[in-house]
């Protein structure tokens, strides 16, 4: 792995949440929605890069037996807080969104809130092979990255390059269009997509 990749501990040791854009301490509002519609199968659920647990608890307050990763050990020290206040029980473990240590389709559900624009474009395929690899058959992935309306940058995303990206692996459902106002206060443009792999069509 990148030790560039390492470097995200740095942000978490040197900032208070509240200056980290992508933290907004509340669940992701396109999330919660895509839950409340029933969209997402209910079951294991795996929370790939969740920072400091915001969504990784609200999973769990929702229903789903979910594991955390993250690389950074100072984000997931304020994740494993943030569960025992809220008095459910995750899986938190320091591991590598670019080798999963998972056992093929052991989860029913994966959530990227900004996980993939972060992967080195090298890393790409092996990263998108490894969510595929430990998704159950018709299991969800659930995709949020940057989208190239943010100005154009070597992780700021089309609609066609979503497709030409994913495409070989699942059955994509809408690419949805978002907004937000980042916890640093910034408005940034993302594309979400429920994607379903193989072997089933999306519930969209």
């Amino acid at each position: 792995m990148c030790s560039n990749y390492r470097d995200w501990d740095e942000y978490y040791r040197k900032y208070p949440l509240e200056e980290l854009g992508w933290e907004l301490g509340k669940p992701r509002p396109i999330l919660v929605e895509y839950v409340e519609k029933g969209l997402i199968p209910k079951g294991k659920a795996l929370d790939i890069c969740c920072g400091a647990g915001t969504n990784t608890v609200y999973l769990a307050q929702s229903g789903f037996e979910v594991t955390g990763i993250d690389i950074s050990k100072t984000a997931l020290k304020i994740a494993e807080g943030k569960a025992k206040q809220a008095n459910v029980t995750i899986n938190f473990l320091e591991e590598s969104f670019i080798d999963l240590p998972f056992q093929n389709g052991e989860f029913d559900f994966v959530f990227d809130m900004g996980c993939f624009h972060h992967v080195e474009v090298q890393d790409r395929t092996q990263f998108i092979q490894g969510v595929h690899r430990v998704l159950k058959e018709g299991g969800v992935y659930m995709l949020t990255c940057f989208s190239d309306k943010n100005g154009p940058r070597w992780n700021h995303f089309t609609k066609e390059q979503i497709v030409d990206l994913f495409s070989g692996y699942f059955v994509l459902g809408e690419i949805r269009a978002v907004s937000s106002v980042e916890g640093d206060g910034v408005v940034r443009y993302f594309y979400t997509v429920l994607m379903k792999k193989k072997g089933g069509a999306m519930p969209l």
